[in-house]
């Protein structure tokens, strides 16, 4: 079913796109847009994970500088059968991470330094997941269109506003309306496509690590700390807000109209209800082990989740 609403969520976009485009210029219009669209979506195919990256100043790790957190990843990797996404750390106390690229052989993880100091080795491992079941399910480039997408509907807005439409297919009202309304749509189907992945890449996510009660324990951890922890790239980043698993800016995620991220407690009851679903009885630790309180603050110094 999330994949059905996303497609037509996408469908919704294309529409709000084309149909800037034709308000504008007619038939004409509508395929300039296209053509447009096309164009900005084939540079984000190609720069988008490298300049999500170097907003939030994330650093590449590897078997040298965090052995066992590379070690997690290809391990969850395999369990996902996924090739291994290449790693960064981003130096933030904030609790958190997200997951970029336009294909699986070419994705990254970035998870914050916060998450590897405050989480469990189960904790950190179910955030992991989490990011492989959107590198999985492709939400990464899905999210990449459809925000290139809101942005030229605004552009595209913002240009009708200046240099007015095609007056002979459009009254002014209705025109006025279109520029209006329009953006506000798009940001809004923008916001459902984005929460209709994170359910699924938590149900995913909860199945490749094999615990959904890890990832719940790890939502319910993160959405108190983001809560008061800052993240300042992020917000002097908003845009890239989605791409994280709880919403680091301080506004508290909620399934209103406005809203980038389920609320927690929902994503929480539907990861208990697929724990029960599992069989999954108790959190304790990869392999039997009662879960660890805290992850070591320098991975190098971590036995691994599996050591």
């Amino acid at each position: 079913m999330g994949y059905v609403k996303t497609g037509i969520l996408m469908a919704a976009m294309t529409a709000l796109f084309l149909g800037m485009g034709y308000l504008i210029g007619g038939s004409y219009g509508a395929v300039i847009a296209l053509v447009v669209a096309a164009g900005m979506n084939a540079f984000a195919w190609w720069n988008s994970d490298k300049a999500v990256l170097r907003m939030h100043n994330a650093r590449p790790v590897d078997a040298h500088t965090a052995p066992d957190l590379q070690q997690m990843v290809m391990e969850l990797a395999r369990n996902a059968d996924l090739p291994p996404p290449a790693i960064y750390v981003i130096e933030s106390d904030q609790p958190n991470a997200f997951a970029t690229g336009r294909n699986p052989d070419n994705a990254a993880v970035a998870v914050s330094r916060g998450l590897m100091d405050r989480m469990s080795r189960e904790e950190v491992a179910a955030v992991v997941a989490h990011e492989l079941a959107h590198i999985k399910n492709y939400d990464t480039l899905t999210m990449t269109i459809t925000a290139t997408f809101a942005g030229a509907i605004s552009m595209l807005a913002n240009f009708a506003m200046f240099f007015g439409g095609s007056r002979e297919r459009a009254n002014p009202i209705a025109m006025i309306a279109m520029m209006i309304l329009a953006p506000l749509a798009a940001a809004l189907v923008q916001m459902a496509i984005s929460r209709s992945r994170e359910y699924e890449a938590d149900r995913i996510g909860a199945q490749i690590v094999g615990n959904p009660l890890w990832l719940a324990d790890a939502l319910r951890k993160i959405q108190g700390y983001a809560s008061r922890i800052d993240n300042d790239a992020a917000e002097r980043n908003p845009a890239t807000a989605h791409m994280f698993i709880i919403n680091p800016l301080h506004a508290h995620a909620r399934d209103k109209l406005f809203s980038t991220h389920p609320a927690t407690e929902n994503r929480i009851a539907a990861l208990e209800k697929l724990a029960v679903e599992m069989g999954t009885r108790s959190a304790t630790g990869m392999g039997g082990r009662p879960a660890s309180n805290r992850r070591s603050a320098d991975p190098r110094h971590d036995p691994g989740p599996w050591g």
